[in-house]
């Protein structure tokens, strides 16, 4: 009898957490190698890294092991490129080798989110205990909201780093909560949440703020752990943070921090003078050279003005056009038209904020209210990082947080009566509404909307020139879009060791039509008309012993529709094209025969 009811109790919170893992692990894995369309080049550049790594065991430019990858345009951190050594390794650079382990982590961070959120509420904080008429455990709803978000899935299906900083953080707190317990798990705590600067750049300002408020509040309980456990602890944090430390500040490691900062904005001084000119002559002044007054120098400044794009970038992350509406503009990042949250979520974030900050123990309070405001930090002190859903992406398990205990108490108090029951079911059929029109847009006009923000038709432009390049001496590469040589490096899998000494950028040479640009081997990187010629100029610069591989927008003409327009003395090999049938490159050869 007593076995029963333990096996009853155990499938109890077992059966739940399974169907919420393996909705999760449907909505990433499903597909992945077609949605999105294409590897962008961040995405390659991962790729790249750990196949050099794994034929090298060096970056692609040459440094062994590196704790900051160098990459063509920053030092990238470095543990989601490790993360993608084994994938890499057997499923090649190929969509399903790069982003494998998104989905993975994205998958941990459901898990993570399950434990965590019954820790902080079960055991510690005691805001819900179980839905006892719905015999569900708290952190199911939070586990199932994060599953099924519209912001979790985007970057759990591509490989970006941000599924990994979570789950790294998720259960590096679940494991800080445990401690309180068992103090045995602290230095896993530890080891976890110093990882994640390893892992995503926004972590490297988050997590020590993160340390500092956790073993403020938490100071009492911490100092009666075990000696033992208290050292190891240390030797995890200065294990794990020091070499990250060491290569953040004194290796490169600060420099994306840099181009992106509010602090150094180039447009900044010269904002600030336009406006003291503005004032000058609002009181009459006019000339060259005006000096500012006092007034003028208290009302624009650097202070006053980084002050106003930190609370406007604020602002922007909490709005309802970025949370609701829109999400972000840059459709790798959000589906067009679709929020980083559904619709139906705002209503319960609202209640789940009054709810919460009105009836929760006051260390949970500040814990979560830090969460939020210092998850923002990172994001708001960038330029356009508002709006900018990887940056911000570290406060979405406390916004679920609070939506979830909006949604709990709304079942729990709604389901008393008949009346209350018809209501729940109108709010799911709403929220089940939104996700079928989610999942509809997601699938069936993302692929479109987004191919040119994904970088499609480099793939396929590159695998185009490796079927005829024998035929061929010299092969060029437009740059007039995007950087082209990641997408060769990527797509061709050049030879990590002979591109570590001969990377294009340190061979330039001077080739007629193109002017000055980048090789390696006979592969040429550069756009024609340096001397202001036109593309049907090129027939003069090339020869049937050469290839060139246009953007379609150098052409100026849809070459599919009208493949009379090709440029005269030109031979159009192939034409690549978008999933809606745009053309995205052509390929030339010339005509003549060389001398």
């Amino acid at each position: 009898m007593v076995s029963t009811k333990v096996d009853k109790k155990v499938g109890s919170k077992i059966w739940p957490l399974a169907a919420v893992l393996f909705i999760a692990v449907i909505l990433r894995l499903w597909k992945i190698s077609e949605v999105p369309v294409s590897l962008f080049g961040d995405e390659l550049d991962v790729g790249y890294q750990a196949h050099s790594i794994l034929k090298t065991g060096r970056d692609y430019s040459g440094n062994f092991l590196p704790l900051h990858f160098q990459s063509l345009a920053e030092w990238r951190t470095p543990l989601y490129i490790y993360s993608s050594v084994p994938t890499v390794a057997l499923f090649g650079i190929s969509p399903l080798g790069v982003r494998l382990p998104a989905a993975i982590f994205g998958i941990l961070g459901v898990w993570a989110i399950y434990l965590l959120s019954n820790e902080l509420v079960r055991k510690k904080f005691g805001i819900l205990r179980r839905h006892r008429r719905w015999n569900l455990e708290f952190g199911i709803l939070p586990a199932f909201l994060l599953a099924v978000s519209p912001w979790h899935i985007q970057y759990s299906r591509a490989g970006f780093e941000a599924t990994e900083v979570l789950a790294f953080l998720l259960f590096g707190l679940y494991f800080f909560f445990k401690a309180q317990d068992l103090p045995r798990y602290f230095w896993v705590s530890i080891a976890l949440l110093t990882f994640t600067p390893w892992i995503y750049s926004t972590a490297k300002l988050f997590t020590p703020f993160l340390f500092v408020f956790l073993f403020f509040m938490w100071r009492k309980e911490i100092v009666k752990f075990p000696k033992r456990d208290l050292v190891k602890a240390l030797i995890a944090g200065i294990v794990v943070g020091l070499p990250i430390a060491f290569s953040t500040f004194l290796a490169g490691g600060t420099q994306r921090a840099g181009h992106l900062s509010i602090f150094t904005d180039p447009t900044t001084a010269n904002e600030i003078a336009v406006a003291r000119e503005l004032d000058a002559k609002a009181r009459g002044n006019e000339g060259i050279g005006i000096n500012p007054q006092a007034s003028d120098r208290f009302f624009h400044n650097k202070v006053f003005f980084w002050t106003g794009r930190v609370i406007k970038n604020y602002l922007q992350t909490v709005s309802s056009e970025f949370l609701f509406i829109e999400g972000d503009p840059n459709l790798r990042h959000s589906t067009k038209g679709v929020g980083q949250f559904y619709y139906i979520e705002a209503v319960f974030l609202i209640l789940g904020i009054i709810l919460f900050f009105s009836n929760a123990e006051k260390k949970i309070k500040l814990f979560i209210a830090f969460w939020l405001v210092f998850g923002i930090l990172p994001a708001a002190v960038t330029r356009d990082g508002g709006n900018h859903a990887t940056r911000t992406i570290i406060v979405l398990p406390a916004l679920i947080f609070l939506i979830c205990l909006g949604w709990s108490k709304t079942l729990t108090f709604l389901k008393v009566k008949w009346s209350g029951k018809i209501l729940i079911g109108a709010l799911l059929g709403f929220w089940l509404l939104e996700f079928v029109f989610y999942q509809h847009t997601f699938w069936i006009h993302n692929p479109r909307d987004s191919e040119r923000w994904w970088h499609y038709g480099f793939g396929e432009a590159i695998q185009s020139i490796k079927e005829v390049e024998k035929s061929y001496d010299r092969i060029i590469i437009s740059m007039a879009g995007e950087p082209a040589w990641i997408f060769f490096a990527g797509f061709y899998q050049y030879p990590p060791e002979v591109w570590q000494k001969n990377a294009p950028l340190r061979n330039d040479v001077y080739l007629p039509g193109f002017g000055k640009i980048s090789h390696i081997d006979k592969f040429y990187f550069g756009t024609f008309g340096s001397d202001g010629e036109s593309i049907y100029d090129l027939p003069k610069y090339i020869d049937d012993r050469v290839l060139y591989l246009s953007l379609a927008k150098e052409i100026g003409a849809n070459l599919v529709r009208e493949p009379q327009r090709t440029p005269p003395n030109l031979k159009l090999i192939n034409v690549i094209t978008y999933p809606s049938g745009e053309p995205a490159f052509y390929l030339f050869s010339g005509t003549r025969v060389p001398d």
